[in-house]
């Protein structure tokens, strides 16, 4: 089983810039999927990236072309740069690792949540 701990949130201004981490401890890390998800101030989670174990990454429409997901297999890590960014960005964002990509999309792992980061964009 992998658990995941994200890192990286913060405020910041709308058009800056903000870099997450997860660290994703346990084994079987490099044969993964991984995915980023979020939550904004009273709405539901929501997909925002997820990437293959060979790296091929996926993105929701309201992120692509501003955000990149990468992963570091060495360091157990998987990344989410985030660029221009928007006040719509606000929400809580969350690591899953483990999760099935089916027809393009990934579905979570219930059971390898990250407890979460605040990313706070200010417009």
């Amino acid at each position: 089983q992998v658990h995941p701990v994200e890192s990286g949130g913060g405020l910041v201004q709308a058009g800056g810039s903000l870099r997450l981490s997860c660290v994703a401890s346990g084994n079987g890390f490099s044969r993964n999927s991984l995915g980023w998800y979020r939550q904004p101030p009273g709405k539901e989670r929501e997909f925002v990236a997820g990437i293959f174990f060979d790296g091929r990454p996926k993105y929701a429409d309201s992120v692509k072309g501003r955000f990149t997901i990468s992963r570091d297999n060495g360091k157990n890590t998987v990344f989410l740069q985030m660029n221009d960014l928007i006040a719509e960005d606000t929400a809580v964002y969350y690591c899953n690792a483990g999760g099935t990509f089916i027809s393009g999309r990934y579905f979570p792992n219930a059971r390898s949540w990250g407890q979460g980061t605040q990313v706070t964009v200010s417009s």
